[in-house]
C-alpha cells in the first residue's frame, strides 16, 4: 500500500515488488509479471526518479530471480506489446506486465484512480502487504461492492496464512 510508503526507497520498491507478484500469484493464480513502473523506458530519460526505479529492478531482480521482472518502464511499454516491440524489443515482460510496481504515492493514486473511474475497473484496497497479519483498508469513496472484494481478498489472504502455519 503506497498510502504506508509514499515514496518507497529502491530497497523497499523490491520488496514491493516481490510481495505484489505473491499477492498477484495468490489472488489471480497466474503468473505474476512484474513491471517496474517510470517516465523513462530503458534510459529513455535522466532523472534521480528513474535512477530510484533502475536500482529498485537491479535489487529485485538480484533478491529474486524467479520472478519475471523488469523495468524500468512507461506504463505503454508495460502493457501494450506494440510499443513494448519498439521501446524494450529484449524485454521478457514488456508488453505483458500483469503487476505493476509504481514508484511512489503520487504515481500510484493517481493510475489506480484513471483505471476505476475512466475505465470502469472495480479497484479494491488499499491492499497492505509485508505485514504479519492480513489487513486491508477502504477508499471514502468506496461502496458496497468495494467493501465485499475488500473482505473477499482480505479471507484469501488469511486462509494463506492458515495455510502456511
Amino acid at each position: 500500500d503506497s498510502g504506508l510508503n509514499q515514496n518507497p526507497t529502491p530497497e523497499e520498491l523490491s520488496a514491493i515488488a516481490a510481495s505484489s507478484a505473491e499477492s498477484f500469484q495468490l489472488l489471480v493464480e497466474e503468473e505474476p509479471i512484474v513491471a517496474m513502473l517510470s517516465h523513462s523506458t530503458k534510459g529513455s530519460a535522466k532523472h534521480p526518479d528513474v535512477d530510484k526505479m533502475v536500482e529498485a529492478t537491479r535489487i529485485a531482480k538480484e533478491e529474486h530471480p524467479e520472478l519475471k521482472l523488469d523495468g524500468e518502464f512507461q506504463l505503454d511499454a508495460a502493457i501494450v506489446p506494440e510499443v513494448a516491440a519498439s521501446k524494450a524489443p529484449r524485454s521478457e515482460v514488456a508488453g505483458k506486465a500483469n503487476v505493476l510496481v509504481f514508484p511512489y504515492l503520487d504515481a500510484g493514486n493517481i493510475g489506480y484512480k484513471l483505471v476505476q473511474r475512466l475505465g470502469g475497473a472495480q479497484a479494491f484496497g488499499p491492499i497492505t502487504q509485508g505485514i504479519a497479519k492480513p489487513v486491508n483498508d477502504l477508499s471514502r469513496g468506496c461502496v458496497a461492492s468495494d467493501i465485499v472484494g475488500a473482505v473477499a481478498i482480505t479471507c484469501v489472504q488469511a486462509a494463506a496464512l492458515e495455510a502456511d502455519k
